[in-house]
């Protein structure tokens, strides 16, 4: 299967309306705690789930899942739900383009009925992609037509865009009081690390900076940002976390904020018992309205709730 080139489909981003929400630079609302996590039954199968991420208006939820029906290893699926009290139906398989014979994961709804993922599937246009090599791509579904061919969003090779001849992760887009920026990890450095990259026009990205504050030793991935970019979740090998808690597994979900998106993120703290176990948490996110958060845990999709503080 094709994909377009960014060149090629340079005009046709230039029309994305990139940005998620104005970002804020004054602390945001406050929450209670997270909620002990439960299974999210409804769309969990036999086979394993990962990556889930619900659409802006939390009435889909898109997860990556080996289960039958894949076009090759792993899928992007989605399942809907009338309203947020509902439970979301049984998931559909994207299909092709989204998917391919190749691995397909981590995506990422983001405005004007895009989507962000990433794919280990072959072509002249990837930084290397390969088994555990997957590049950040992006695609656009007509109501009319379905979607259309995916954009591979460039190298850091060849000074194109944020993607490397490492293995990228968990693409996470947020319009920030100085621009927009992706964030997503990578092992472009040898270690697993958090980047972000600002978009410098026409849907391109400039080169990936590490995001120093919570990057460790250890292996540091899939970030996500909160709508207004003040908070960040993502999962993490370290042994403690910056209070000395020590971790529960081998992956858990850690947790930073800020109270102005000009600042870095605080020092990240492990999210507890309530979400983490020793076995391994991975693509955590946030939902839009904030009071969701989803991830995996061996193969299985979990979610916990929280809610606003009054007056905030």
């Amino acid at each position: 299967m094709k994909t377009k080139s960014l060149n090629t489909a340079m005009a046709a981003v230039a029309a994305v309306p990139m940005a998620l929400i104005a970002g804020l630079a004054q602390a945001g609302p406050r929450y209670t705690d997270w909620s002990v996590a439960v299974p999210v039954a409804e769309v969990n199968s036999t086979a394993a789930d990962g990556c889930p991420i619900e659409s802006r208006d939390g009435l889909s939820l898109y997860i990556a899942s080996m289960r039958t029906g894949t076009l090759g290893g792993n899928d992007i699926w989605a399942a809907d739900r009338a309203s947020r009290k509902d439970p979301f139906g049984e998931p559909q398989n994207l299909g092709a383009p989204v998917n391919s014979e190749a691995n397909d994961f981590c995506p990422t709804p983001i405005q004007g009925s895009y989507l962000l993922f990433v794919s280990e599937r072959p072509g002249p246009e990837t930084c290397g992609a390969g088994p555990g090599l997957g590049d950040i791509y992006m695609i656009r579904r007509n109501a009319a037509f379905g979607w259309g061919e995916p954009i591979h969003l460039g190298c850091i090779e060849n000074g194109t865009g944020p993607n490397s001849a490492g293995a990228e992760f968990s693409p996470s887009l947020v319009e920030l009081k100085g621009g927009v920026y992706l964030y997503f990890s990578s092992t472009a450095s040898g270690n697993h690390d958090i980047y972000r990259s600002k978009q410098i026009g026409y849907g391109k990205f400039g080169p990936p900076s590490p995001v120093t504050e919570l990057n460790t030793e250890f292996d540091d991935r899939m970030p996500n940002v909160s709508r207004d970019g003040l908070e960040i979740v993502f999962s993490s090998t370290r042994p403690t976390d910056a209070k000395g808690a020590a971790s529960f597994g081998s992956f858990d979900v850690f947790y930073a904020s800020r109270t102005s998106t000009r600042e870095p993120f605080s020092a990240p703290i492990n999210l507890g018992a309530g979400i983490n176990t020793a076995g391994s948490e991975t693509r955590s996110t946030i939902s839009w309205d904030r009071k969701r958060l989803y991830f995996g845990r061996d193969g299985e999709i979990q979610s916990a709730s929280r809610r606003r503080l009054p007056g905030t």
